[in-house]
């Protein structure tokens, strides 16, 4: 378990990162910043945290500037002002489950309170540009960016994708780290053979996988979002999104959105939609539940990019 108070330096998700655990997923560096983006440390939280009330520690405590959350017979986590996460490891608690929660809640807690919209799905660099493939958790967007990868195209992000503007208020993706998480069903439909990768804590079935061959480090202009749903319809099919529904497509899957209201971000996150929206088209990517779709809707986005880069 976690022991050490040595600290560590990394690059994820367009930061400097200095940690005292250690975060394999990430790209390590050889120095460490005196001023990191981010610090993530070791310490007892545990007089921090029951001072709130039973029902109060059953749920994310949000104060300005401050996450706060439990994972039972793992850890207290807490995020402050977008620059610290502090962990406090429960006895016999296991790394590799620390470790999913300090790359997702909390760096997605630490994009928020940084004023970065970070988004539920993968991102993949297609034609020299990122495009986000958003849904809700079992809809299928890991094994979608899988097959694009198998295509050739390159992942930027599996899970967190983080999205900034520039100070012409051009939207770009920043790359996170080169790994995603797939389900052994859909290993299988790939023809993987799962014994050489690693299951998730927990998810026997779900497992890690390594794209450091197909993987694009460098920030690009994000030039289009699918938001990836499952119908009961036979049809496979693409739409644009139109009007005010861009607007909740990209909240809805905003990653832990809930903690926008919370952290009073309202406002910051529409006018963020606004200006994202303003250069990027939206699309409804419609799959069936029944049998492997997953490259026929790879076929439909390609085409779709063809029309779009004609015009």
């Amino acid at each position: 378990m976690i022991r050490t108070k040595k600290s560590f330096a990394y690059i994820g998700f367009g930061m400097d990162i200095v940690s005292e655990i250690r975060l394999p997923e990430l790209t390590r560096v050889g120095f460490l910043s005196e001023s990191p983006d981010v610090r993530i440390e070791i310490n007892d939280l545990t007089k921090d945290w029951y001072k709130f009330d039973s029902e109060t520690r059953k749920k994310f405590v949000v104060e300005k500037g401050k996450v706060m959350f439990e994972v039972p017979n793992t850890a207290i986590f807490l995020i402050t002002e977008g620059q610290k996460i502090v962990v406090s490891p429960m006895i016999e608690a296991e790394e590799d489950k620390i470790r999913l929660y300090i790359l997702g809640t909390c760096m997605g807690a630490i994009l928020i309170q940084k004023r970065i919209l970070p988004l539920h799905g993968s991102a993949l660099a297609i034609n020299g540009k990122a495009y986000a493939f958003i849904g809700d958790s079992g809809a299928g967007k890991s094994t979608l960016a899988a097959a694009l990868i198998k295509k050739g195209y390159a992942l930027m992000s599996d899970d967190v994708i983080p999205v900034s503007l520039s100070k012409e208020n051009v939207p770009f993706v920043t790359s996170t780290y080169p790994q995603q998480k797939l389900w052994q069903q859909s290993l299988n439909h790939f023809g993987i053979d799962t014994d050489q990768f690693r299951s998730l804590f927990e998810r026997e079935t779900k497992f890690v996988v390594p794209v450091n061959a197909n993987f694009s480090s460098e920030p690009l202009q994000l030039a289009g979002v699918f938001e990836l749903v499952i119908s009961n319809d036979e049809d496979v099919i693409i739409e644009k999104i139109e009007g005010l529904e861009r607007f909740r497509t990209l909240y809805n899957h905003t990653f832990r959105n809930f903690l926008i209201s919370r952290l009073g971000l309202e406002d910051w996150h529409f006018l963020e939609s606004s200006r994202i929206l303003n250069q990027i088209n939206v699309y409804k990517l419609q799959r069936t539940q029944q049998g492997f779709t997953v490259n026929h809707l790879v076929d439909l986005i390609l085409d779709n990019l063809k029309r779009e880069e004609g015009k």
